[in-house]
């Protein structure tokens, strides 16, 4: 057990100066994941809930298709299936980009999560209280200006308990990088355990850390929502 530590606190910490360590992988999949698929999904909420026919239907069909399909499968499709299209490989740019597992790992987990992103804020922004949108009517708000000074501002508070779950599942979706070769925590754990068999100690640390990082967001977020829902606590 020690010789393992020994081994593998560096891949699984600090890395090297040719490898990223297994955390900061993980860290920064959830991290690029979330944040691309959360500015992707704002326009795509107000979309799905104000925009014509011809816009909502294939916001809805998007989120249908990745809400109601594995994020493995996905993954392997992206990863896999996609490159094996002949229009793909033979195409410079686009072969170039599916090809690096990295690529391939980060877009599979945004567009996830920016479906699942997209339904929650626009149910948010349905949630919206009439009185809210009346009120900045008679002042003269109306459009753009509606959306970015009343409506998405309160639809965002509300989501905020929400958006922290699904951030955290996100993290705990990361696990899955390792099928496209990825080393976050879950591979650094798995060759861990292939060199020295011990399955309890390799993936028993992968635990310790995703359980850090988790109990982490939900600090960073608890401090956010006491900061920006303030509001709608009770009164002392």
């Amino acid at each position: 057990m020690i010789d393992l530590i020994k081994q593998y606190w560096q891949p699984f910490l600090w890395g090297s100066p040719n490898h990223i360590s297994g955390l900061a992988m993980t860290l920064w999949l959830t991290v690029i994941s979330c944040a691309i698929g959360f500015v992707l999904a704002l326009p795509a909420a107000v979309g799905r809930v104000t925009g014509p026919s011809w816009v909502r239907w294939p916001i809805r069909i998007y989120t249908f298709v990745f809400r109601g399909t594995p994020l493995y499968v996905q993954l392997l499709i992206i990863y896999s299936g996609i490159y094996s299209l002949d229009m793909v490989r033979n195409t410079p740019g686009i072969s170039s980009f599916f090809r690096d597992a990295l690529n391939c790992t980060i877009l599979a987990f945004t567009l996830n999560t920016c479906a699942y992103t997209t339904e929650l804020l626009a149910g948010a922004v349905r949630a919206t209280p009439r009185g809210e949108v009346e009120a900045a009517r008679s002042l003269g708000l109306a459009g753009v200006s509606l959306y970015r000074r009343i409506i998405l501002p309160s639809a965002l508070r509300r989501a905020l308990p929400a958006y922290s779950n699904e951030v955290i599942l996100m993290l705990h979706a990361t696990s899955l990088a390792s099928a496209a070769t990825v080393s976050d925590i879950l591979k650094v754990a798995r060759d861990a355990n292939a060199d020295y068999y011990l399955p309890f100690v390799a993936f028993g640390i992968a635990a310790v850390l995703y359980a850090a990082i988790c109990f982490m967001l939900i600090w960073l977020f608890r401090k956010a929502e006491q900061k920006w829902l303030m509001h709608l606590s009770p009164s002392q």
